[in-house]
């Protein structure tokens, strides 16, 4: 072998002592970045119990959320029977971990009153099978009127869309009259939706119909769901604080 040609290989080719450092190196940063993956995708934003996810509002029937997550295969066939369009794929609701389970989205639809077909085809329970009568009982979250983009509240204009739509057989969102000013100074009498949270089950029709777009003035939150009793609403008396 000539000079130049051992020069050439010995430049390319690093010596065997570098060569296992940089293979040690690897295998450290390979085993680092394992670790650090699967610690990533087991992140949920509910695993402390004490932390609750707004956006995360799971299907009537849904398991407990750990329970939930171990059963749910990601076939999507809650999703394509949903009449509404209401249960799509989970980003980050859930944490990593909970990617592509189903979740609803109350501005693209909402639950149906008297529909119970995502519990119906769950091939492995992680949705329960529930009745109508059942599934109506069940709350999946809960109701919210925002003050300052609902049309009675923050420009005096009557609206009773969330209302007229309510399904639960004694109304969970009420009207209750008041008196305002316009900017005029008028004195105008509006109807004003105010939300019960003992009626409420979190359809999100009202959601999906209020006139206010791009957020509506009214929305849905996981808060009361009947699922976690730890993310409650109201906090019960012996909680203290």
């Amino acid at each position: 072998m000539n000079p130049l040609s051992k020069w050439v290989i010995d430049f390319v080719k690093p010596p065997a002592e570098e060569r296992l450092n940089l293979s040690r190196r690897a295998v450290l940063a390979a085993g680092l970045a394992g670790l650090g993956s699967n610690l990533l995708f087991r992140i949920n934003l509910q695993a402390s119990g004490n932390v609750f996810n707004p956006a995360l509002i799971r299907p009537p029937g849904a398991l407990a959320e750990e329970e939930f997550l171990a059963r749910c295969i990601r076939c999507g066939e809650c999703m394509k029977v949903c009449p509404t369009s209401a249960i799509q794929p989970s980003s980050l609701e859930g944490g990593l971990e909970g990617a592509w389970t189903p979740v609803l989205n109350m501005s693209l639809g909402y639950c149906d009153y008297e529909c119970n077909l995502c519990s119906q085809v769950c091939p492995t329970h992680a949705i329960r099978q529930v009745d109508v009568r059942e599934k109506q009982k069940i709350k999946i979250g809960l109701a919210y009127i925002d003050r300052n983009r609902c049309l009675p509240w923050a420009y005096s204009r009557n609206c009773i869309v969330c209302e007229e739509h309510c399904p639960t057989p004694k109304k969970a969102i009420w009207l209750e009259e008041a008196e305002v000013n316009n900017l005029t100074g008028e004195k105008l009498t509006v109807k004003q939706p105010r939300v019960d949270p003992e009626l409420c089950i979190g359809c999100g029709i009202c959601e999906a119909k209020c006139p206010v777009r791009a957020p509506a003035a009214v929305r849905l939150s996981s808060v009361g769901e009947t699922r976690n009793p730890g993310n409650q609403f109201l906090l019960s008396s012996g909680s203290g604080g």
